[in-house]
């Protein structure tokens, strides 16, 4: 798939969605960054019609507003139905989703249980689809330290889970976007495990921050207890290069400057 060909990315002005669009551009193609601040609205459909006109390619990054149970499962399964069916109407030949590593493995979780009914629609829609499983980015760390701190305190599973750095997934999908439909799911993830109350001391260290992390194996994360097992990737997942402390450097001196 080399010839210039029109892409739309489904949440193209968020953080993924944003460097997938200049990615793909730079390579020579006609990309659309749809979002509902652009006019294009996957939950009511508006606009869907209009943006996939002529599409060869559609990449979803889009997340929910809400991370509610009911709400997040609402906004996936219409979003995706809303999708799925437009692609369908204006002969879309393949369809690129970013997911979550371990979705399938964390029923409790209501976010989670919603990426999964995502996938269950892309994989019965009869269009040419790659699903690309990503483990949690580096750009999660303080988002994770905020939703367990309590005061000084930070409360978090020692799981282990095998973060990457955002540029890294941004770089995956833009290449399973220009490839052809592996009809399959793959995963995605950073270099190296780490445990994920260790990954949050590490933050807090490069980032001065004098809170106290604990560890605490019935700690929630996504709504739900982790197991080693629970966010590592499998044999068989692509490895990215960038290791955390490479990315905690640069970003730590992009922030002094």
């Amino acid at each position: 798939m080399n010839k210039k060909m029109k892409i739309v990315v489904i949440g193209g002005t968020g953080l993924i969605g944003t460097k997938v669009v200049n990615n793909l551009r730079h390579r020579g193609h006609e990309v659309v960054g749809a979002s509902p601040s652009s006019g294009v609205n996957a939950f009511t459909g508006e606009g869907l019609a209009e943006a996939l006109t002529g599409t060869q390619v559609a990449v979803d990054v889009a997340n929910a507003p809400s991370w509610e149970d009911n709400a997040v499962m609402e906004f996936f399964q219409t979003a995706g139905r809303n999708l799925l069916a437009a692609e369908a109407a204006a002969g879309v030949r393949y369809h690129v989703a970013l997911s979550i590593v371990g979705a399938d493995r964390l029923p409790a979780s209501g976010y989670l249980r919603a990426k999964v009914a995502q996938e269950n629609l892309i994989k019965a829609s009869g269009i040419p689809f790659t699903i690309v499983r990503s483990t949690q980015f580096f750009e999660f760390a303080k988002g994770i330290v905020q939703s367990a701190a309590e005061g000084q305190t930070v409360r978090l599973s020692p799981a282990l889970f095998q973060p990457i750095a955002a540029d890294d997934v941004v770089a995956a999908l833009t290449g399973f976007a220009l490839a052809k439909p592996l009809n399959g799911t793959i995963e995605i993830a950073g270099p190296e495990p780490i445990r994920m109350d260790e990954f949050a001391r590490r933050f807090l260290s490069a980032t001065r921050d004098p809170r106290k992390v604990t560890a605490d194996v019935h700690a929630h994360y996504f709504g739900t207890e982790l197991g080693d097992q629970s966010l590592s990737p499998g044999q068989n997942a692509r490895l990215a290069p960038t290791r955390f402390e490479e990315w905690l450097t640069r970003s730590t001196a992009q922030k002094a400057a």
